[in-house]
């Protein structure tokens, strides 16, 4: 048996270490320069490295790694998520203001109901536009990430719904500075931070346009982007304990799950409460920030390790089988997020 233990743990070091391999690229990749000028993060290119290995050598893979790579996938996700706390601190919230709180929560609550009913009027798979949602509302690829823990589908739907975030906060990355600096949205720099932050998708799209904006909008931008990334974790917690139906459980109960009275499992994402903790302790500054940097550094590798693996479980066959569904929802979500969080960065946050 012990023998039989060790072969198993051999083969998940196979598929790990694959994983490593190509988020090394990835790194490297992310830093050249035609590349950062894109403000592509790791995660993101090393889903693209993914995706490339999945439809061209994938079935060359022997099967014994495949337990490694899907490790990568579900535990090294999560662990990526709990450091990602190191990122924030509880004052990240006082810094901004009531208003862009009120336009993060707006922002957040508004983009997933709003996801959630177009993707049933749409008639789409209900994980991926529930993906699709969290994706656009809170934090880009890492909130996709953290609902894929909690949600578990299909690898599939998960890169589907990273695909839409990438295209559509790339796009805004690049059009807000252009509107910005021709005066066409009528905000001072205060308020352009608010906007950026609170619609932007991903904290790399946040970075990149709020450089092209000037320090005054990026310090902003970046604060309430902050903010919605916290947010993950009510949003993470309300997803566990929704009912989406599931077999009964047998057997003993396991640590990640708890009964319910219809006999359906809910998930626990015990990993948010981990994310979470990591706030509060990070917002008492014991670490001193070389540590901090290691640690944000290494929980990067991490979730580009975990987008890397749900690469390689993605190919282009399971794009077509998705349809063009999930990007028109995303599309319908990213004019919502230009509008609507235009009218709160202008009109609501400064009353408050």
């Amino acid at each position: 048996m012990k023998k039989k233990n060790r072969k198993e743990q051999v083969k998940i070091l196979y598929g790990v270490f694959l994983i490593a391999l190509f988020s090394c690229a990835a790194f490297f990749i992310a830093e050249l320069p035609f590349v950062k000028k894109m403000s592509f993060s790791p995660l993101i290119v090393g889903i693209l490295i993914g995706m490339v290995y999945a439809n061209t050598l994938r079935l060359r893979l022997p099967a014994a790694w495949v337990p490694g790579i899907q490790f990568c996938a579900k535990q090294m996700l999560r662990l990526g998520i709990i450091l990602y706390g190191f990122r924030l601190t509880v004052g990240n919230i006082v810094e901004v203001g009531a208003g862009a709180i009120v336009a993060d929560a707006v922002v957040v609550t508004v983009t997933i109901l709003l996801g959630v009913w177009l993707g049933r009027l749409l008639k789409m798979d209900g994980e991926t536009a529930l993906l699709t949602s969290v994706g656009s509302s809170i934090c880009g690829a890492a909130a996709v990430l953290g609902a894929d823990a909690t949600l578990k589908p299909a690898p599939y739907k998960t890169a589907v719904a990273v695909s839409t975030v990438v295209i559509f906060g790339t796009v805004s990355m690049f059009l807000y500075p252009v509107l910005y600096r021709n005066g066409c949205l009528g905000l001072d720099t205060h308020d352009m931070g608010v906007y950026a932050g609170a619609t932007l998708h991903e904290v790399a799209h946040v970075v990149g346009a709020g450089n092209a904006m000037g320090e005054a909008v990026q310090d902003t931008a970046i604060i309430v982007k902050m903010i919605r990334v916290i947010m993950l974790v009510p949003v993470l917690l309300i997803l566990a304990v929704l009912p989406r139906g599931g077999k009964k459980m047998q057997g003993n109960v396991s640590l990640d799950t708890v009964a319910c009275k219809k006999g359906r499992k809910i998930a626990i994402p015990w990993f948010a409460f981990g994310f979470l903790a990591v706030i509060g302790f990070n917002s008492f500054n014991i670490l001193p920030a070389v540590c901090i940097s290691y640690i944000d550094t290494f929980d990067t590798f991490l979730l580009t390790m975990a987008m890397t693996a749900l690469g390689t479980e993605t190919s282009f066959d399971k794009f077509k089988k998705a349809g063009p569904r999930p990007f028109l929802l995303a599309f319908l979500l990213y004019i919502w997020l230009l509008a609507g969080g235009y009218g709160l960065a202008r009109y609501v946050a400064p009353l408050i």
